[in-house]
């Protein structure tokens, strides 16, 4: 593609988007989603404030860890991005060949009939009559003089509609390679800055690797970091019930409401027909109560061994899923569910080992509703699939989902790291019902 072509594919005017108010649903939902972020941060900040005052090694990596997965994110979206300027400027390259070939066609068409008046002549329609021809002949002529003058003017016509959007899509161009070019220097800007961030955690790491590792060997250190885990699922736990609880709330009401309206409309209809005679109604016209039912949420499923597997789009309930779900990453699986943990107690989930970067997947559709640093997991992401059901990915290098957004099974939501003060790269994988930790390898398969 020739820089010439992407300028004037660039330049293609879009159409105009006019900001619609939003309706009331969408309102209600984006109060909804404002309000449980405001919960979760409230609870964030709680649980910092609330952590006991033995500070661990590994919090002094948490400032710099945050940072990277906060640049990851803006990059991870600034490619996003990036990805969806260049599908338009690949179906605006398409648009703009059609749009020649029409001009091209148009001007052979507009030489052609250039060409066939210039060999009938063009004379007017006195002369015509004044040379004596014949009456109809003349008749013939004056109409076919007219049909090309009027075929002729269209052409002009489509031949200027043509050029004036050709002279847009010039005048477009220059304020699109202004946009590309911004986003190509702000993705320099964060690898630059990622760098930085990466070379202090490094020199960071290095001086403290010692204590870190000390310290998460000492007896207690786990407990207390599964302590605040605990507390953090509890208090999700609520939040979300609460959320849940108003949504059937919230439904209940607009349907009582509809019911309202319908039995309105329908008094109003008996008051129209009030003259005719009226049949007595009978007990199986009588309104039936409504009955309103909140909609069946969804549930999770789990793992084994060397996992060759990623999670793959999935759609019903999250429990349908259980023994046939994915881990959300490929690696192997080195600590088990209630295998002993270095340092005391039992793993409550299952920790796979993978390179640094790679692909960290949700395992199922759902909503995140935890996305922050957090001791003893580092970059942590919990994802809720509805009925009670969650799943917690920890030791992240970088979080590129934020809470209340949505993803689907198989959505890239995180990438592989060390995060936490972890010795080694790789996932922690959580699956929990009620708030209760449940073995994710008796709902995955690895086969």
């Amino acid at each position: 593609m020739t820089l010439a072509t992407i300028l004037l594919a660039l330049s293609l005017p879009l159409p105009a988007t006019t900001k619609k108010p939003a309706s009331p649903e969408i309102a209600d939902k984006q109060a909804d989603l404002g309000e449980l972020r405001g919960r979760i941060d409230n609870l964030r900040k709680e649980l910092s404030n609330n952590e006991e005052n033995k500070v661990d090694a590994g919090d002094r990596l948490a400032e710099v860890e945050r940072q990277i997965s906060r640049l990851q994110r803006e990059l991870y979206e600034l490619g996003e991005q990036r990805g969806h300027l260049e599908k338009k400027l690949h179906n605006l390259e398409q648009q703009s060949k059609t749009l020649n070939s029409t001009l091209n066609l148009q001007q052979s068409q507009l030489e052609k009939l250039l060409y066939r008046q210039y060999l009938r002549g063009t004379p007017d329609s006195l002369q015509l009559i004044l040379n004596g021809d014949d009456p109809n002949q003349v008749a013939r002529d004056l109409r076919y003089l007219a049909a090309i003058a009027v075929t002729r003017a269209d052409l002009m016509g489509e031949i200027q509609a043509t050029l004036d959007k050709k002279k847009a899509l010039a005048e477009d161009a220059q304020e699109k390679a202004s946009e590309l070019l911004t986003l190509e220097a702000h993705q320099q800007e964060r690898h630059s800055e990622l760098k930085k961030q990466r070379a202090q955690r490094q020199a960071l790491y290095a001086q403290i690797s010692e204590k870190v590792s000390a310290q998460r060997k000492e007896i207690g250190s786990l407990q207390r970091d599964e302590k605040r885990m605990t507390q953090l699922i509890d208090r999700l736990s609520k939040i979300l019930a609460a959320q849940a609880a108003k949504s059937v709330r919230d439904a209940e009401i607009k349907a009582r409401e509809a019911s309202r309206l319908a039995a309105a409309a329908r008094q109003r209809e008996a008051e129209k027909d009030k003259d005719k005679p009226k049949l007595g109604t009978t007990s199986s016209e009588k309104e039936t109560p409504l009955v309103v039912t909140p909609n069946e949420v969804r549930r999770p499923p789990e793992v084994t061994a060397e996992n060759r597997y990623e999670p793959a789009p999935s759609d019903g309930s999250f429990l349908r899923q259980k023994g046939s779900l994915r881990l959300p990453v490929r690696g192997n699986v080195a600590g088990r569910y209630g295998s002993p943990r270095d340092g005391g107690g039992t793993w409550k989930g299952v920790f796979i080992k993978a390179g640094a970067g790679s692909d960290v997947k949700a395992v199922a559709n759902g909503r995140v509703v935890f996305a922050e640093w957090m001791r003893g997991f580092g970059n942590l992401l919990i994802v809720d699939h509805g009925d009670a059901y969650l799943t917690i990915y920890g030791n992240n290098d970088s979080l590129l989902k934020q809470v209340g957004q949505a993803v689907k099974g198989g959505e890239k939501v995180a990438t592989v790291g060390n995060s936490g003060g972890n010795p080694d790269s790789g996932l922690y994988f959580e699956l929990r019902h009620q708030g209760q930790p449940i073995d994710p390898m008796k709902w995955a398969s690895l086969k």
